[in-house]
């Protein structure tokens, strides 16, 4: 079987990784595959922002090792992509902010040099929002990323680049980093999958902003792909779990077994923020398949879910505040849109006390235990990623029927398990009206990843092949 160039980027990582390693194709015919489709759609896209010079180079050489059945690893040949915000050596990382236009690091980030390890071929840096601080991917170094199903919609943030070179078929599978939504966004927006483990999984060191002090508490680095077993592959990488060979997808039939009888629950009303019907139906959907599959499927709230929002700001807005007055300090001028804004109006709520912060996290501390506990006996949880889908570009404000609401609060769904600390999988499950993506957030108990990979496979599988948008 021979593939022409569209048919080598339009493979899953896995499968690409399978035909290297059988020699069905070469890490050169495949590195210049994507390179091409590069050339043809990322003008217009402005997904990857940095090409690594070396692409080629990288093949060759993983080329000339399997000529030698040498193979780095399970992703050997296969070209990934890597948010903006995650250190590359010798490849600039700028997080999108003047501040470190020229920033090239020496070192990989461990989740980086993990990837690499494995066989991995770096293509380049992707499109992020200034210091990842919000829900548009647009900086003053880099411009704006646009979104893949329309143009006057925004990719999500902050990781919205990576999204938007996976869903167009320019990246194979990439890093984004989440501490407010910032992989599952965008994946929602772009119709993609992605991961957010839970804190400590993946080695978090090499993201800028750094992730120290609060944002410990919820802030990580997860893969993104267009097939859930893309994301199994890639975080048994990152783990450092040993995977030796690539695996064959996991049967439906299998998976179902696998997860019978377990307790889920879904939910789309978080007492924050109201959702949209198109919304409200896709959570029914991906429930729907669950209780089909043989899982035991209730609509409940859990317990503490409403206050996840609330202690997000208590936790992590005033931290933001911080590192943007340390990194712009003398050179407030230079900073994008968002980020001056917020820097003027960070004052405009009187920062906490530390009382009353040490009172947040105690809470926080609590309501996640009681949660946890909960989860003993429903261990999967399901709920909207966000109110909407994909809203225009600079959007402050959306609207859900007849109440309008800040596009931050109407991520509530997102925050909340940043706030808990729970490894989420975000999977394409609807359609809007107007051709608009739908992502489902599938929750698990702490260090669950694996259960939670498992029902969402089951769940993508009910729902058929991956569509990709029309470029």
């Amino acid at each position: 079987m021979t593939f022409d160039a569209q048919g080598i980027t339009s493979q899953s990582a896995g499968d690409l990784a399978q035909l290297i390693r059988t020699r069905a194709v070469s890490p050169v015919e495949v590195a210049s595959a994507y390179l091409s489709r590069i050339d043809q759609l990322n003008p217009r896209l402005n997904a990857i922002v940095t090409i690594a010079a070396d692409v080629l180079d990288q093949a060759k050489a993983a080329e000339a090792a399997m000529m030698r059945g040498d193979f780095a690893g399970v992703l050997h040949g296969v070209p990934v992509t890597i948010k903006d915000t995650i250190e590359t050596a010798g490849l600039r990382s700028t997080s999108g902010s003047p501040v470190r236009a020229n920033y090239i690091p020496p070192h990989d980030a461990p989740a980086v040099a993990r990837l690499r390890a494995a066989g991995a071929i770096i293509l380049g840096k992707t499109n992020a929002a200034e210091m990842a601080m919000d829900y548009n991917t647009d900086n003053p170094v880099f411009g704006r990323a646009t979104n893949p199903y329309d143009p006057l919609r925004t990719t999500g943030g902050s990781s919205g680049g990576d999204a938007v070179a996976i869903a167009a078929n320019i990246s194979a599978a990439g890093l984004g980093t989440d501490l407010a939504g910032s992989v599952r966004i965008p994946a929602h927006f772009c119709g993609v999958a992605g991961l957010k483990p839970a804190v400590g999984q993946v080695p978090g060191e090499g993201q800028f902003p750094a992730a120290r002090g609060p944002y410990a508490l919820g802030s990580v680095i997860g893969p993104m792909a267009r097939h859930v077993s893309d994301l199994r592959l890639i975080f048994t990488v990152l783990a450092g779990t040993g995977a030796m060979a690539v695996q064959d997808r996991v049967s439906s039939d299998s998976l179902s077994r696998k997860l019978a009888g377990r307790r889920v629950a879904w939910y789309t009303d978080d007492q924050v923020s109201p959702v949209t019907s198109e919304t409200r139906d896709a959570v029914e959907t991906a429930a729907d398949v669950l209780l089909q599959a043989g899982l035991n499927v209730e609509q409940i709230r859990p317990p503490g879910i409403e206050r996840g929002h609330d202690l997000w700001l208590k936790l992590f807005s005033r931290a933001s505040v911080v590192q943007l007055r340390e990194v712009y300090a003398g050179r407030e001028e230079e900073a994008g849109a968002f980020v001056r804004w917020r820097l003027a109006t960070a004052d405009d709520t009187p920062p906490p006390t530390l009382d009353e912060y040490i009172r947040s996290w105690r809470e926080r501390d609590r309501l996640r235990s009681e949660l946890i506990s909960w989860m003993e006996t429903t261990p999967i949880l399901l709920a909207p990623v966000g109110a909407v889908p994909a809203f225009p570009h600079d959007a402050l404000k959306v609207s859900v029927g007849d109440r309008s609401i800040s596009t931050f609060k109407a991520f509530s769904y997102a925050q909340t398990f940043n706030t808990f600390d729970l490894p989420v999988v975000v999977i394409p499950v609807a359609r809007t009206v107007e051709g608009l993506p739908i992502g489902v957030q599938i929750i698990g108990r702490p260090f669950e990843e694996e259960t939670v990979l498992a029902a969402a496979e089951v769940i993508e599988q009910a729902l058929g092949p991956w569509q990709a948008p029309v470029l």
